[in-house]
């Protein structure tokens, strides 16, 4: 970057970034600010938040509208930038999936695991009706929903504890991540499909999730996060 963007402190301190750009002329000083938002997502390895953008730019920069022309700069090529877990993110377009799972097999690459049928379904539940204990998540499925399903969902940081239950004991509730968002392309909860809306179109009903083959009796002991749970 040109030294004409820094600005020196005093005594030799380190260098300020000049986000401003008011020496450069209006349609210079945009160009640099795309290039500064889009180098700064390029480079980080899970979404980024407008709170990080905002410190590589001036404070009269739209960052919608910078998004915009980046996006509208990428049409072409096989990835696009997304809104995904309250930031932004480079990702490779649905188009090339195949392309993607070719080179690199199932995990596309990003090395995410595949989630079982099981796993899948307790996540389902967890991210329409959290917070949700896991003795709920029990009764919802008619079946026990091991402590190792749950290790297994929190292992990929799908998954975390939220607040405790005030139901007797205390136990902990699940709720979903960022990385939950991130992995399945949404910017909020908000964006999940209306769950009543897929019952009426006959596309998911309780009756489905509770056929879902969910193992049972799988303890190797209390968790931390089951400690006081039944």
């Amino acid at each position: 970057m040109s030294q004409a963007f820094l600005r020196r402190k005093p005594n030799d301190q380190p260098a300020l970034l000049d986000t401003e750009l008011d020496h450069l002329p209006a349609e210079l000083r945009w160009r640099e600010w795309m290039g500064r938002v889009e180098a700064v997502i390029f480079a980080a390895s899970e979404p980024v938040s407008r709170e990080v953008l905002s410190r590589v730019v001036g404070k009269s920069c739209n960052l919608e509208l910078v998004i915009d022309d980046i996006r509208a700069e990428l049409a072409g090529r096989p990835y696009e930038l997304v809104s995904v877990a309250g930031g932004w993110q480079h990702r490779t377009k649905k188009a090339f999936g195949d392309i993607i799972h070719a080179a690199f097999g199932q995990q596309g690459g990003r090395g995410e695991k595949e989630l079982s049928q099981a796993e899948a379904l307790v996540l389902m539940c967890i991210a329409y009706f959290q917070p949700i204990t896991r003795g709920e998540l029990s009764s919802f499925f008619g079946k026990e929903v091991s402590r190792d399903l749950i290790g297994a969902l929190r292992a990929q940081e799908l998954i975390a504890s939220g607040p405790r239950s005030p139901q007797l004991g205390a136990p902990y509730t699940y709720v979903t991540t960022k990385n939950f968002l991130s992995q399945f392309g949404l910017d909020t909860l908000r964006q999940l499909p209306d769950f009543e809306a897929l019952e009426d179109a006959g596309l998911l009903s309780k009756e489905k999730l509770l056929a879902g083959d969910v193992p049972t009796g799988l303890t190797n002991g209390a968790g931390e996060d089951d400690v006081v749970e039944d």
